[in-house]
């Protein structure tokens, strides 16, 4: 079913991923009264906030020790004990999420040792939870998911089961994060959803700044993540490692379920089935409905996706939730790519049985020129991801379908949904609609309505 990827070059052309630390400042966004702190140079911290804020369009605080050459040769102890006092002083957070970048990782710094030994001096204490995220080791994503585990690890108590179910999603758009926690709550269940960064990076507008915006997950609801009913995380990337969900399994017996993206019927039958047995409660018949327009929008739109080809690329949990949505809608993943080296790569794929047939080619651990050459070879008619395909999209002379992280040339990226029956819709009509505008496009003689 796949084809084999030549080997990895020791340089990367635009690659096809962001790093680490950035989504550890994500995933530290989505907690109430947090800062992230990168312990590394100023410019890692000035590149990921301007990342986030091109994408979500909303003011990001990411605070740094801001390594000097003395810092480089010594040590980080001293900038990062006095990053900490600042960060006290100047926001009274009530985490401060310290990261580390390549610089600090690289010269050894003993992060855990410095957080152990470090005294407030500013007058305000504050939880502290560290997470180790080299750029060079890994993507965004896995930083994310690190994170999310290293909250859980240092938050998370246990005790009388309370009626909680732990979400642990991808990383997913503001609004598919409002879906996840209104899902939830309509089969009568209390969410713990980490990270919630729907308000922090994706709120109303301020009369005055606001240092610390509100929303996000409550660390009181996090230290009640080892008390729930059971969890499920959304995702394949992180398959044979160590998880959120999997720590509080094995450390409070907690169940958890694991599954890919809820994108398309399929996969949102999935999750609505997971969600049905924790509570015991049927399927809304709001839901149903939305399935059923769905269903009927899918059959309305078969001839115009008829004989599609998509080049898909992203994040490899999003790569392949498209990739299989796309299947399911009858257009053909001819080719799925990524910047991530596990869910992509061997065996793996034999996961995905709906992807046999379509002779799809598998691309981990890439980058644009890589995937460049490889999509000129497979003869695409739409490509399928964020924004960094632009330029791809453009020589191949191909509309893209910008979804996932990073979208910066459009805008209104925190709303593009596209988990549940819902958000699957809005995505459909977005392929059906680009395919119908390029055909207009590159028509002779236009379109017109008789």
């Amino acid at each position: 079913m796949s084809h084999a990827a030549p080997d990895v070059p020791e340089y990367a052309v635009n690659p096809c991923k962001v790093c680490a630390p950035l989504g550890a400042s994500l995933a530290f966004k989505g907690v109430a009264g947090a800062v992230p702190l990168l312990h590394g140079s100023q410019g890692c911290a000035t590149y990921i906030r301007r990342y986030l804020i091109s994408h979500f369009r909303e003011p990001v605080d990411i605070a740094s020790s801001s390594f000097d050459e003395m810092a480089a040769v010594f040590g980080g102890r001293e900038s990062l004990t006095r990053a900490l006092d600042n960060v006290a002083t100047s926001y009274a957070p009530e985490l401060i999420g310290v990261a580390t970048t390549c610089l600090s990782e690289t010269i050894g710094d003993d992060v855990k040792d410095i957080l152990r030994q470090y005294q407030p001096q500013a007058g305000h204490d504050c939880a502290r939870v560290h997470v180790s995220t080299p750029s060079y080791s890994g993507t965004h994503l896995d930083g994310y998911y690190a994170t999310v585990l290293a909250l859980v690890q240092a938050l998370a108590e246990g005790g009388t089961t309370l009626e909680l179910f732990n979400l642990f999603p991808g990383i997913v758009c503001p609004e598919d994060l409002r879906w996840l926690l209104r899902t939830a709550r309509s089969f009568g269940l209390e969410p713990c959803l980490l990270p919630d960064y729907s308000d922090t990076l994706d709120g109303g507008q301020w009369a005055e700044y606001v240092r610390l915006p509100p929303g996000g997950t409550p660390l009181d609801r996090i230290r009640q993540s080892g008390r729930a009913r059971g969890s499920v995380e959304l995702g394949w990337s992180q398959s044979g490692r160590e998880t959120a969900g999997r720590y509080l399994n094995r450390e409070f017996g907690i169940h958890c379920d694991s599954m890919g993206l809820p994108i398309g019927v399929e996969a949102t039958d999935h999750f609505l089935a997971i969600l049905a047995s924790v509570s015991g409660r049927p399927i809304p018949q709001e839901l149903e409905a939305e399935r059923a327009r769905l269903l009927d929008a899918y059959a309305d739109a078969h001839k115009i996706l008829a004989g599609q080809r998509a080049v898909v690329f992203g994040d490899e949990d999003t790569a392949i939730a498209l990739a299989l949505f796309l299947a399911e809608i009858g257009v053909a993943p001819v080719l799925v790519a990524s910047g991530g080296t596990g869910a992509l790569a061997g065996s793996a794929v034999a996961a995905y049985p709906q992807l046999k047939g379509f002779d799809a080619a598998f691309l981990p651990d890439t980058d644009f020129g890589r995937l460049g050459e490889a999509a000129s070879q497979v003869q695409p008619t739409l490509l399928v991801g964020h924004s960094k395909g632009a330029k791809l999209a453009r020589e191949l002379d191909l509309p893209l379908v910008r979804v996932g992280f990073p979208v910066h040339d459009r805008f209104g990226a925190g709303r593009l949904s596209c988990m549940g029956y819902a958000g699957t819709h809005r995505l459909f009509d977005d392929v059906v609609n680009s395919i119908l505008a390029d055909r207009q496009a590159k028509s002779s003689v236009g379109y017109f309505y008789f």
